[in-house]
């Protein structure tokens, strides 16, 4: 009865895998078909590459979509916000990011499976469809893991960087800019330093061209940023520009804070090291120490009880 069990699982994933084959090739096909009859046109250099490629990304953003898999408005503009804050800035992000759920939910299990089958062909059945449970959660939760893992490394950087906006702010209010055009200004420095850091700065832009006021763009970039330090840098212009305050001085007080503020982090970092090391030094260290120490001494008591 196993058996028969797992002869019908491996014709069901070969089934799978070989309607999914043929539906990726036949739509291919169909492609290039429409592709030879349509006039060959000039690729724009702006396009994201996997346009360039052809058939994978047009197959991502038509069959992918949002409608198709029922992720509304709201579903919708988290998924933006979060692929943002990871630093996928193409507007078929959230298209690549269904594709790759799907793709881990139903070739990472299978693959595994496969695997199984070839390399370790005795384990029972239970062990195996435990094995591929595990998998299939792993391809769940990948996704999502992957995203907050990307999203805290781009936060650290953003750290790095923001002090040096707020000193480039300052020179350049100083020299009599407004804040307008000091974002705009250091806009083109900037990008220079970080390129995702850069395209934050140019959405922001683009906003303020659009129509949008600055504190409603920089309070939509600190939400991309997710920094409280750009949430708390929204919320001083707020209060300098509604109350009429001087700009510059608050910039001054306000980087002054922000590098305390950092000082004690790095003081923070510093003083948790110590704690950090005693689980390598116990683990590690320690018991070679004992060995070198002890190993004359073991020596010897041989040789005396010999």
């Amino acid at each position: 009865m196993p058996d028969l069990t797992l002869i019908i699982i491996m014709a069901l994933a070969f089934a799978a895998v070989t309607a999914i084959i043929f539906a990726s090739s036949q739509y291919y096909l169909n492609r290039v078909q429409i592709r030879r009859r349509l006039p060959v046109t000039t690729q724009s250099p702006n396009a994201p590459a996997g346009s360039r490629s052809g058939a994978a990304h047009a197959l991502i953003t038509e069959h992918f979509t949002e409608e198709r898999y029922g992720v509304d408005v709201a579903l919708r503009s988290k998924l933006r916000r979060e692929l943002l804050r990871a630093g996928y800035f193409r507007a078929a992000a959230v298209n690549y990011y269904i594709f790759a759920r799907i793709c881990t939910v139903i070739v990472l299990p299978c693959a595994i499976f496969v695997l199984i089958r070839l390399f370790l062909p005795r384990i029972s059945l239970p062990q195996m469809m435990l094995i591929v449970g595990i998998a299939a959660v792993l391809g769940i939760f990948g996704p999502d893991a992957f995203l907050a893992r990307k999203q805290r490394l781009l936060a650290q950087h953003y750290r790095q960087i923001f002090p040096d906006l707020l000193d480039l702010l300052i020179v350049c209010v100083s020299a009599g800019l407004s804040i307008e055009a000091a974002l705009d200004r250091v806009r083109s420095q900037l990008a220079k330093q970080s390129y995702k850091f850069g395209i934050n700065l140019e959405m922001m832009g683009a906003e303020m061209r659009a129509g949008r006021s600055t504190i409603e763009a920089l309070n939509s970039m600190a939400d991309r940023l997710g920094l409280d330090e750009a949430v708390s840098f929204v919320a001083m212009l707020r209060q300098s520009v509604e109350l009429g305050g001087d700009v510059g001085d608050a910039l001054r007080v306000f980087s002054d804070e922000m590098r305390d503020k950092h000082l004690l982090r790095a003081e923070e970092t510093a003083n948790k090291l110590s704690v950090k090391m005693v689980l390598p030094l116990g683990l590690f260290i320690f018991p070679v120490i004992m060995m070198i120490v002890m190993l004359p001494v073991v020596i010897k008591l041989f040789s005396v009880l010999r």
